[in-house]
């Protein structure tokens, strides 16, 4: 019997506005011929930025995405006013919030695969959360290891 194979696959994401977007169609499918034929394994989401984030969380309702990125805005205070609450302002009140969101939600998940498809729950998908007010390019880093049909 083969041992696992491992893979690593850089990806791009679409520009998103500020907020909590739902990515697990873009992911699955800039990842199907990857995927295909891993019987039992393992996907690995890293993100190469410092002011966005992943998660996995709800994928239904697209009010829980406003929520959350509404309730981290009152979590981690963003100074519109310019009164010199954070030394690191030179890019931007909206730069120093965004690390610190980062820190608190994390810039990588991990997804079971099986028989060739991400073993979400019912309700979970792939988060992007953008902490940026402009619009950027980001990328991911994505490994895929597991055994193979």
């Amino acid at each position: 019997m083969p041992g696992p194979t491992y893979s690593q696959h850089p990806l791009s994401l679409p520009s998103y506005p500020r907020g909590s977007h739902l990515i697990t169609s873009d992911i699955t499918s800039q990842l199907s011929a990857p995927l295909k034929g891993v019987k039992a394994g393992l996907l690995h989401l890293f993100l190469q930025h410092t002011s966005c984030a992943l998660s996995l969380n709800e994928n239904y309702d697209s009010d829980v995405r406003k929520d959350m990125s509404d309730s981290l805005d009152k979590i981690v205070e963003e100074d519109k006013a310019g009164k010199g609450i954070y030394r690191h302002d030179a890019e931007g009140s909206d730069d120093m919030p965004a690390h610190i969101k980062s820190s608190l939600v994390g810039a990588s998940v991990s997804i079971p695969i099986t028989n060739g498809k991400l073993a979400l729950g019912t309700w979970q998908g792939i988060w992007f959360l953008e902490f940026r007010d402009g619009k950027h390019r980001r990328k991911v880093l994505a490994t895929v290891q597991g055994e193979r049909e």
